[in-house]
């Protein structure tokens, strides 16, 4: 079977560097961008080479960040501009292969095993996007190359900044054994303590691990770690074009100020379903349940699901079912910082649905034809041209576009 060609390419502190191109004054200095300080002490989301070297972590929240770098210059964030080289730096991308998969905004696979020519090697490809991100960009890159997506997103994280960085099957193990667990993808702080307590730290020692004694404290997905060590996994690096099915739809987002109140939390989820309800539309799906995310100042991420007796895609139902499981499960030992709702269990509009006893099923569809004009309107006019009355109060909501930036997902098989 022939070797895969797969390169990783991440770009070097995106935000930061974004600001720095934009605004030379910024070069050579301790930079990070955050949150805005006035609307809630703010969080770095970003930060310079310099300002990770006096200690500055991402998330971290200003004052602190100031306390570890007194010089640091902190700047808001622009994430129009952060789509727009986001996008640029794909067409760089794709003049080489049209097997490119994003993952997140600053980082993209690439396979390239067919499409080398007229390179002679995967790494000649490798400096010749990187040479052409930092010539047209004015950003700097770092990519690794190996033969498969596991190996290759570990080697761009091994040289920063711009660089490349080669892991062969004849060397990986000597490479990429002797690693913290952690620094594989997917081993999260949940999975590496766990893998701890059983005195399995490195990548090798994962690797050397009976697959079902991963099995039995993962499941499924502990085989699929044992492979991603050994660099067996054969994950495809799809098609620039692919779309991925639709498993559920959410809307989460982090508040300009903490969330005091159930009503506060139940006006931001009603917010949020709006956008929801439209995609479900859009998809012609109905959601079978809900799923909602919250995070506390001290307590971290909490989540709570159930289900509808009958598929919706009626925003206010989505949100009054994502208020009725947060009131009956949120302690309420610290204020709401950031919520998420997600539709889950979702079915074509097409699926027949069982009709319970306690459904009003005539008031069911007249609603649905409410939301569908509404929708429409939306649509055409502006999403605040229109909406329940309680959304157009001061909702603690950002407005500054950082909703419209996506998430890395999961690869695909």
């Amino acid at each position: 079977m022939e070797s895969r060609a797969i390169l990783h390419a991440d770009m070097n502190s995106y935000y930061a560097s974004v600001e720095m191109m934009q605004n030379p004054w910024l070069k050579g200095k301790a930079v990070a961008v955050c949150g805005s300080t006035e609307e809630r002490h703010g969080i770095v989301l970003a930060k310079s080479e310099l300002a990770k070297k006096a200690g500055v972590k991402t998330g971290m929240v200003n004052w602190e960040a100031r306390q570890r770098c007194p010089d640091l210059i902190v700047v808001p964030p622009h994430y129009d501009e952060y789509l727009k080289y986001s996008k640029l730096f794909h067409e760089i991308c794709y003049r080489h292969t049209d097997l490119v998969e994003p993952f997140g905004m600053d980082e993209v696979w690439m396979d390239i095993t067919h499409s080398m020519y007229p390179y002679s090697s995967p790494l000649e490809v490798a400096e010749v996007i990187r040479k052409a991100t930092k010539e047209e960009l004015g950003l700097t890159v770092s990519i690794g190359v190996s033969f498969n997506k596991i190996f290759a997103k570990l080697g761009s994280d091994m040289k920063k900044p711009d660089a490349v960085t080669v892991i062969s099957e004849e060397i990986f193990k000597e490479l990429v054994w002797p690693l913290a667990a952690s620094e594989m993808i997917y081993v999260g702080r949940a999975t590496d303590a766990k893998l701890a307590k059983y005195g399995i730290h490195t990548i090798g020692q994962l690797a050397q691990t009976d697959p079902m004694f991963l099995k039995s404290l993962f499941g499924v997905n502990g085989i699929a770690l044992w492979h991603f060590a050994n660099g067996t996994d054969t994950s495809r690096v799809m098609h620039k074009e692919f779309v991925s099915p639709v498993k559920s739809i959410g809307h989460g987002i982090t508040c300009v100020a903490d969330l005091e109140t159930e009503e506060e939390v139940y006006h931001v989820m009603l917010q949020l379903c709006q956008d929801i309800g439209h995609r479900l539309r859009v998809h012609d799906m109905l959601a079978q349940g809900v799923r909602v995310y919250v995070r506390g100042n001290d307590l971290g991420f909490l989540q709570y699901q159930t289900r509808f007796s009958m598929g919706t895609r009626s925003p206010k139902e989505l949100a009054d079912k994502a208020r009725e499981l947060f009131d009956a499960r949120y302690p309420w030992t610290t204020p709401v910082r950031a919520v998420t709702v997600s539709a889950i269990y979702l079915c074509p509009l097409s699926t027949p649905q069982q009709i319970d006893l306690f459904t009003d099923v005539a008031r069911a569809e007249r609603r649905d034809k409410l939301d569908s004009v509404v929708d429409a309107l939306r649509g055409r006019f502006g999403k605040r041209c229109i909406g329940p009355a309680s959304t157009f109060c001061d909702l603690k909501m950002p407005d500054d576009g950082r909703d419209l930036v996506r998430m890395p997902g999961l690869m695909y098989q």
